[in-house]
């Protein structure tokens, strides 16, 4: 053997799994306030008095800004200490939770809800990035599992917690939990977490930021608005010419600009291009799916908020089995036979969940979410690990983003383009039901299930008990079609996985030295 083989691991390697302590622990916030949320929603729509796409933008303006600055933040952390910035974004994050608990009205949690996003762009791609630098790479794909499965672990235990929290205390509950989490991130991160950056860093990308929040806006706003406007609507079809003109902008400016935020030759490298475009469709399912579960389960469902907390904590189950497992995986199937079949075990349940009646039985929804979770965690960390083998090390934050930024994208339009389509369709279901209600109740009931489900409490019996029946029908009855059409993606993404991403890891790229720690 080698004297170099026989060498002391680098200081930085000295404490890794400390480390990796810590980032998973400023990880989960970002992962419990993706789903926290959501079990709230009908809360916050009876304490804000808030139409459905008023709900929508809710959940999404943190995901929005949150995805639309991913690559900025990367950029930062990769320039000026990634240390440094996530403790930056924790901080951020913590003072916009704070905000969020005084909130108003809807426009002032929506505002800071946008603020927290600006944080967690800081904090989730500096965690990757951290894990890259301080992981041998033969390590790395056990690190970036348990990294995943962390990511996993907040995103189920969401809905639970939030659950817990509203029988308990205010809806102000679900955000100011935040805050002893990040306290002890910030403490525990001081004394474990190293410093380094990459010496070589392009200056920040302004334009390139600017652009691509903007393009992201514009497509999310008219999605989100199109059901209660019209899809021909002038300012919808504005908001689509602008998001394609602007996404146009963007590419082209990326490929003009000498150091770009953003190399669009990545996309050439089809690890890369697969694994991002595989995590971004499995989000839009999930998140479109769990926007829609919450409701289900309450309205539907009849649940308290904890009830339905409880039972969508199988998401958590399923989701650290398929995550800790997909190395083992790989090293026998190869990554596209993980990916792919992870994908398609979520389109495969998601069409056997759009089976999901009034009285469905408890075990089935629980068995449901454990496959669709398991396929989740199977997709999600080889994908991840695709996307950051294809990138030099030294600008792991650029890489780290991009795939953050797949996830944050994908879980956006999941929840815009399959909460517009559901809301939709059950308006379109709500027509005739609701045809001998004044025109304001009978808006109100299209607008969405909660509405619907508030006016037949005013209306009593037998009037109300009629609303509330066919309320409950047609949330079932849109809920049904979401999820299918939501299968299909999924399985295109399965087959598109397939065709394009390379079953085996290639060797590492090697076009800019290693970051140094600092």
């Amino acid at each position: 053997m080698s004297s170099i083989a026989k060498a002391a691991p680098a200081p930085t390697y000295a404490r890794r799994w400390w480390t990796l302590v810590v980032l998973s622990v400023s990880l989960v916030i970002i992962g419990l306030d993706n789903t926290i949320l959501n079990v709230a929603l009908p809360t916050l729509q009876r304490e804000f008095n808030a139409s459905a796409s008023g709900l929508q933008w809710i959940v999404d303006a943190y995901i929005l800004v949150f995805a639309g600055l991913l690559l900025t933040m990367g950029s930062l952390g990769d320039r000026f200490g990634r240390k440094r910035a996530l403790q930056a974004g924790l901080v951020i994050f913590g003072v916009a939770s704070l905000l969020a608990t005084a909130a108003q009205s809807s426009g002032q949690l929506i505002a800071a809800r946008a603020l927290m996003g600006v944080g967690g762009a800081l904090i989730m791609p500096s965690t990757l990035s951290v894990i890259v630098d301080v992981f041998p790479r033969e390590e790395r794909g056990k690190a970036i599992g348990i990294w995943t499965g962390v990511a996993a672990l907040g995103i189920a235990i969401g809905p639970m917690l939030g659950g817990w929290l509203l029988e308990h205390f205010t809806w102000s509950a679900v955000f100011f939990i935040n805050v002893p989490i990040v306290l002890l991130a910030l403490a525990a991160g001081l004394v474990l977490e190293p410093e380094s950056r990459d010496a070589g860093a392009p200056p920040i990308d302004l334009g390139g930021a600017v652009l691509s929040v903007a393009a992201l806006s514009a497509l999310v706003f008219a999605i989100i608005e199109a059901p209660g406007r019209g899809w021909l609507d002038p300012l919808v079809l504005g908001g689509f010419a602008g998001a394609l003109a602007l996404g146009s902008a963007f590419v082209m400016w990326e490929r003009r600009a000498g150091r770009p935020m953003l190399d669009i030759r990545l996309f050439a490298d089809r690890r890369f291009s697969a694994g991002a475009g595989a995590i971004a469709l499995a989000f839009l399912v999930l998140f479109g799916a769990l926007f829609l579960f919450t409701q289900y389960l309450q309205f539907v469902r009849g649940y308290s908020a904890l009830q339905a907390g409880l039972r969508l904590t199988p998401l958590a189950i399923g989701m650290m089995l398929g995550a800790s497992n997909s190395h083992r995986l790989v090293r026998r199937f190869g990554t596209a036979r993980v990916v792919a079949g992870g994908m398609l075990t979520v389109a495969v349940v998601a069409a056997a969940m759009s089976q999901l009646d009034t009285d469905t039985a408890a075990w089935l929804f629980s068995l449901g979410l454990v496959a669709l979770a398991a396929g989740m965690g199977n997709t999600m960390a080889p994908a991840t690990e695709a996307v950051m083998g294809a990138v030099p090390e030294a600008n792991a934050g650029v890489g780290s983003a991009m795939n953050d930024t797949s996830r944050q994208v994908g879980g956006a339009l999941g929840i815009a383009v399959l909460g517009s389509l559901f809301n939709a369709m059950y308006a379109a279901h709500m027509i005739d039901a609701t045809a001998e209600l004044p025109a304001a109740q009978a808006d109100a009931a299209q607008n969405s299930v909660g509405m619907a489900m508030h006016l037949a409490g005013v209306l009593g019996s037998p009037a109300g008990e009629a609303l509330q029946a066919a309320a409950a029908r047609a949330f079932v009855d849109a809920l049904s079609t979401t999820l299918l059409i939501g299968a299909g993606i999924a399985a295109v993404g399965a087959l598109l996985v397939l065709r394009f991403l390379p079953g085996r890891p290639s060797p590492a790229p090697v076009s800019a030295p290693r970051s140094t720690p600092t």
